[in-house]
């Protein structure tokens, strides 16, 4: 029978795990579980799992099942009792060990379960539009080039008409709309040049061009963790990932930039152990882009990465769908949190 050394490997992970006994005794608790618990390995080690639930008979009912053959894997969710705290709901996960006398109790808190299953949602989402993006451009290029090309002949033969005017109209929306196309084919076109990134470099970058574009009124301020190393990726793509976020939040702030009380901030820094995309990373950079202004708009906060969807009148609605795609081709992660005086969106890229 193995003893509690034989899963000292569970230690690593950040997942509150037990490996308990068919009657819910636990042989071993890695760390994750003692600070949750709040209690000690040596208390949690020899006492009954399942009493640490408000509802004991659940693991009992799910250890009953799995010794005897009754399902390979057994779900449902449940609350763990927190010494001198609120209770945590968890989706419990219980697996055989060895040999149906041992088994693995995994407790995902409700909240990092829900939060995978909506970056799962989005990553599907965010492939989806990709999709639909680049079939939609290369099916508006060709007609818009007719479009212009016959406006073009038209003007020469109605110029002394006096009706350029009109034939310009239609060449004019017609370059409109083919800087949109070109704008979200962008991703697709240029290949993906690797080299070192420095993030602070990246920032700095950003930085010096929204100082210029807006001089007056906007603070910006530089929470920089200097320790963080290089990674490889692609610099030019990640300049315009922060600045198009960085411009958007400025633009949200007009009214404090009109009344120079307005703040952007970049903060970087080192997140561990960290799960996103569905892969566990050692390091990750975690690279934040937060404002002082009104926040996001109610109606579009579930869309907000969605291609054409805007919170301002005039805006194309692109800026934030090319930064979702230049981050995940990092392959990283981006999430908005955002509240009525601070939006905070916020960049993962894993690191060496």
């Amino acid at each position: 029978m193995p003893d509690a050394t034989h899963y000292q490997s569970f230690d690593l992970l950040a997942s509150l795990l037990a490996v308990v006994q068919a009657d819910a005794k636990v042989v071993f608790s890695n760390s994750a579980l003692e600070d949750a618990l709040g209690i000690s390995r040596r208390a949690i080690v020899g006492a009954s799992l399942a009493e640490a639930f408000t509802e004991p008979a659940a693991l009992h009912e799910a250890l009953g099942g799995a010794s005897h053959n009754a399902f390979a894997a057994f779900r449902y969710d449940g609350f763990l009792r927190r010494n001198g705290q609120d209770v945590l709901p968890v989706h419990v996960i219980v697996t055989d060990a060895e040999d149906r006398t041992h088994f693995v109790v995994e407790l995902v808190p409700q909240e990092q379960q829900t939060r995978q299953d909506r970056e799962e949602r989005l990553a599907e989402q965010a492939l989806a539009n990709k999709e639909l993006i680049r079939n939609l451009a290369h099916e508006i290029k060709n007609p818009l080039g007719g479009i212009r090309g016959a406006a073009q002949l038209l003007e020469m033969e109605i110029a002394a008409s006096g009706l350029s005017e009109y034939t310009q109209v239609i060449i004019r929306e017609a370059d409109r709309l083919q800087t949109l196309v070109d704008r979200l084919l962008a991703p697709h076109r240029r290949a993906h040049m690797v080299g070192d990134v420095n993030i602070h470099e990246v920032c700095e970058r950003v930085r010096s061009l929204i100082v210029a574009e807006f001089p007056k009124g906007l603070r910006v301020v530089r929470d920089y963790d200097i320790s963080i190393p290089e990674f490889r990726g692609d610099v030019e793509q990640l300049i315009q990932t922060v600045l198009n976020i960085a411009h958007n939040a400025c633009q949200a702030l007009a009214e404090r930039i009109a009344h120079g009380d307005a703040q952007l901030t970049f903060c970087t820094r080192i997140a561990r152990q960290v799960t996103f995309g569905k892969m566990r990373y050692r390091l990750a950079l975690e690279l934040h882009v937060i404002d002082n202004g009104p926040g996001v708009p109610d109606s579009i906060k579930d869309r907000i990465f969605y291609p054409l969807v805007s919170g301002r009148d005039g805006g194309s609605g692109l800026g934030l769908t090319l930064a979702q795609t230049f981050v995940q081709q990092h392959p990283g992660q981006i999430e908005v949190d955002s509240l009525p005086g601070r939006t905070d969106f916020k960049i993962l890229i894993p690191l060496p």
